[in-house]
């Protein structure tokens, strides 16, 4: 090769390297020079909390309608407070049946939410019991304790002691199923039959009391 076409080169790679050198300097990752599908980088939609001179308070996140529901809301009519509780305890009961499909939710949530302090197995020794983050969790089967479908629900829609509320992040179903699985937990800690065959064993005393009724009404 001649000493002149090794100098060209020479000459265009040091002139494609500061071409490089020069292009990279202006590229900005944030903000590139093309887009292709502005929309995507760009959104014509409001932003949660951004600001707007559109909205009242150039807020986007404003209050609800005045005399409006959220989709989904259920009324509650019992107080966060101590006699709030026992009214609940004594008057409030479970509107879904105990199937096998509300325990199974029932036990996934109760597993994601409650597991951590009071235990899968409801012994009050979880993770952060044992670890001391908590201490004086009580078994669900501590005798003295009124663990009742209603308390248990109404603990979770306002919270008690170190125990906050759980209600921003389940639904007023999705406490019941959780409900139904503490009192599982409860029964299996004392020895006693589940609460599913404890439904089922009592739908067949009704249907054989029933049939025996109308035996003896028909021989009559």
């Amino acid at each position: 090769m001649s000493r002149t076409t090794s100098m060209k080169t020479l000459k265009n790679i040091a002139i494609a390297i500061c071409a490089s050198v020069v292009l990279t300097s202006c590229f900005n990752d944030k903000k590139p020079n093309y887009q292709y599908f502005p929309n995507m980088y760009e959104s014509v939609g409001y932003e949660t909390y951004g600001e707007y001179e559109i909205f009242p308070g150039q807020q986007s996140a404003m209050m609800p309608v005045e005399n409006t529901v959220p989709r989904g809301f259920v009324p509650y009519e019992y107080e966060n407070s101590t006699e709030g509780l026992n009214l609940a305890k004594a008057e409030l009961d479970n509107p879904y049946k105990v199937t096998e499909e509300n325990l199974k939710v029932g036990a996934d949530l109760f597993n994601i939410y409650c597991a951590v302090c009071h235990g899968d197995k409801g012994d009050g020794k979880g993770i952060l019991a044992t670890r001391e983050k908590f201490l004086g969790i009580p078994s669900f089967a501590d005798a003295g304790r009124t663990i009742v479908p209603g308390g248990i629900y109404h603990v979770q829609t306002y919270g008690l002691n170190a125990m906050g509320s759980y209600a921003s992040q389940t639904t007023e179903k999705e406490r019941w199923q959780i409900a139904m699985h503490v009192m599982d937990l409860k029964a299996s800690l004392k020895g006693e039959p589940g609460v599913l065959e404890t439904v089922q064993a009592e739908k067949e005393l009704t249907e054989s009391l029933t049939s025996v009724t109308d035996d003896n009404s028909t021989q009559k």
